[in-house]
């Protein structure tokens, strides 16, 4: 059963927390609950206490009110609170930008870990964000259809939407849909925020893996340049859905200091 902490607006947020030790704090993005993490966390409460917990609108956290990413930088305070007032946060993806901003913010993260924050747009050559109709389906009653836009939007070709559209756990991903638009928001243009990154004091360790597409490497050495102890780590082998076991003990190691 999850514990629950009170957000700044009164949302009741899930949490899980396991081991013990410094906390460190894991933040899922798309199509993520608490309980995507579990084999990450479970190897990281080898050497930390380790918390993971649904981001609003998803699991047991229910959505309160207008989205904003305030709102969740005030759920992820909420968190570091419970967990003594500082904590390491690690974010995946969309999750690693909640991160960003959070730190950004003030909220007081002692290290800051992230893979590959989707920042996705060739500062050279941007494009104008679009959500391919996204919320107009949604709007529609079509959450399967804006799950499928959704996975298209991050760059998945028609074969693998394919694939994944008659996977098992395909009605899981639709379930989790209505919370797109949250992503796409913490996203934004998709340009690294530069001014925001310099304000991160708290030593950073940006990753990417070593299949992943362009952009990944990119944003990775955006983030880290920016920051002011910044450092950029490349995991070879991995893509964006990266092995949590081949993760773990990279992150054991930033967030002990060794």
């Amino acid at each position: 059963m999850p514990e629950f902490v009170r957000s700044a607006d009164g949302t009741r947020i899930a949490y899980d927390s396991l081991g013990s030790g410094d906390p460190v704090i894991v933040v899922g993005g798309a199509f993520n609950t608490r309980s995507s993490p579990y084999p990450l966390v479970t190897l990281l409460a080898e050497h930390v206490t380790a918390y993971t917990f649904d981001r609003r609108g998803k699991g047991e956290s229910p959505e309160s009110g207008p989205y904003a990413v305030e709102r969740e930088i005030e759920d992820l305070a909420a968190l570091v609170a419970v967990a003594g007032g500082a904590a390491g946060v690690y974010g995946h993806s969309s999750g690693a930008i909640l991160a960003i901003e959070a730190a950004a913010a003030g909220v007081h993260i002692t290290r800051l870990a992230v893979y590959e924050p989707p920042y996705t747009a060739d500062p050279e050559h941007p494009a104008p964000a679009d959500d391919l109709g996204l919320q107009a389906a949604l709007d529609a009653g079509d959450p399967a259809a804006a799950a499928a836009l959704f996975l298209r939007i991050t760059g998945m070709d028609d074969a693998a939407v394919r694939s994944i559209t008659s996977a098992l756990f395909w009605p899981g991903l639709v379930h989790l849909a209505p919370t797109l638009p949250h992503e796409l928001a913490l996203t934004g243009d998709g340009l690294p925020p530069r001014e925001r990154l310099t304000a991160i004091t708290a030593p950073t360790l940006a990753l990417a893996g070593g299949r992943s597409p362009a952009w990944a490497a990119r944003a990775a050495v955006a983030v880290a340049s920016c920051v002011a102890d910044g450092t950029v780590l490349t995991v070879p082998g991995q893509g964006h859905d990266v092995d949590q076991a081949v993760l773990a003990p990279l992150l054991a190691d930033f967030f002990l200091g060794r």
